[in-house]
């Protein structure tokens, strides 16, 4: 009796030993599933791309309480932050940025790539939901907020020669790293405070494009 005793102990503790692992191996999630999203715009030399931006009312429907930051960081394709910026959203107001006009207009290094790989990331506005100033290279995983919404244009090559066509595309959600934050506020804050007004883009403009 004492080894069938024994042998039932076992068996009832084989399926949580197998179990227990998959526990541990989860990663830990930073931030709302929909805070960082990443685009991109191709061919800027043969003509603009845009970006629009809304803010769904997640955190709230009411100006200022609803209101988010989209903070936006701009990479050439050798992973350089050439700018950063950051826009006041309000529930359900609409936004733009031409990457050109807006993002590529004041690098800082005074280069001008013809693509970029532009990320944003919604974050809490500081003074009563009523200002971003600086706040892209204030993130932190306690601040990052649910609600942005972005699509882009990009220009494509066609089959004809010379001749390039406009797509659009919706900005995809990321899970981010702790130290991605930490990078995209360190690099922001390099510029902001080191680059002599270089590397700053402009603030998003009301309406689409």
């Amino acid at each position: 009796m004492p080894k069938k005793a024994t042998l039932f102990s076992l068996a009832a503790l084989i399926p949580s030993l197998a179990i227990a692992p998959f526990a541990y191996a989860a990663t830990p999630t930073i931030g709302p599933s929909d805070a960082v999203q990443v685009g991109y715009a191709a061919n800027l030399n043969f003509g603009e791309s845009y970006i629009n931006i809304t803010n769904a009312g997640t955190v709230g429907g009411l100006d200022p309480s609803g209101n988010v930051c989209v903070n936006v960081y701009a990479f050439d394709p050798a992973e350089e932050m050439i700018s950063c910026c950051s826009c006041l959203t309000t529930p359900d107001g609409l936004y733009n940025l031409g990457v050109n006009r807006d993002i590529t207009v004041n690098t800082l290094t005074g280069v001008i790539p013809n693509s970029v790989t532009v990320k944003l990331v919604a974050s809490t506005p500081s003074h009563s939901g009523t200002s971003c100033s600086n706040s892209a290279e204030m993130l932190s995983t306690r601040n990052l907020v649910s609600g942005m919404r972005a699509s882009g244009t990009t220009l494509h090559a066609t089959p004809v020669a010379g001749s390039y066509a406009t797509t659009e595309i919706p900005f995809y959600q990321t899970t981010p790293s702790a130290s991605e934050l930490s990078k995209l506020t360190s690099l922001c804050g390099s510029i902001i405070e080191n680059g002599s007004g270089f590397g700053i883009c402009r603030t998003c403009r009301t309406g689409g494009e």
